[in-house]
């Protein structure tokens, strides 16, 4: 008997296309925590799922589909974790930007190194390169309203968000490796995210 994921066999036709959906995202994590990305295939997903392969083909479509949609179910995970942190906190400056350096850290090392495999396999892709644009783009936008509260009229500048999640990018990678701890990359995300709001006061 296979201890693979996925549903049971008596289950299986009874999913929606949305659960189904769901269901491979879930096996594909899985799969690469356990096995890499190199090996992530759709075959390996259906077998590991316990379904066809024209299956996964159809929601799919290729590996490189499969790879995108992994990292669009990471950022809509990372942008609920840190809607939620926001609209938890109460709107004063510190706290604000407390959310926003723990909430991203925090996230980042929630995924280990599935997402730097993920976005290393789809290097080169220019469609990987326009849905990450529109990622940042979106969470830069999200950070800017979460702050305009605490910034003057003129809001905050686009190289100053920019410089924000470069700073958080590269302290997430830095935890991740084990040369500081999160919470040393918490400390240093909220002193730069402090400093950024404070020369916009």
């Amino acid at each position: 008997m296979s201890n693979t994921p996925g549903a049971s066999p008596r289950k299986r036709h009874r999913l929606s296309r949305e659960a189904r959906f769901s269901q491979l995202i879930a096996v594909a994590w899985q799969l690469i925590r356990q096995e890499g990305t190199d090996t992530l295939s759709l075959g390996r997903l259906a077998e590991a799922a316990g379904i066809t392969k024209p299956t996964v083909y159809e929601h799919f479509g290729t590996r490189q589909g499969l790879l995108e949609a992994l990292y669009r179910d990471f950022d809509l995970r990372q942008n609920k974790m840190i809607d939620d942190a926001i609209a938890a906190s109460k709107p004063l400056l510190a706290e604000r930007t407390h959310v926003v350096a723990t909430s991203y850290i925090a996230c980042a090392l929630a995924e280990g190194r599935e997402i730097p495999g993920v976005l290393a396999a789809l290097s080169g892709s220019p469609e990987l390169a326009r849905l990450r644009k529109q990622c940042q783009l979106d969470y830069l936008e999200k950070c800017r309203q979460a702050f305009a509260p605490f910034v003057g009229p003129a809001g905050l500048a686009d190289a100053a968000l920019w410089a924000m999640l470069g700073a958080a990018d590269g302290l997430a990678a830095v935890a991740l490796s084990g040369d500081i701890s999160e919470q040393q990359a918490c400390d240093e995300l909220y002193a730069v995210i402090l400093a950024m709001l404070q020369r916009s006061q």
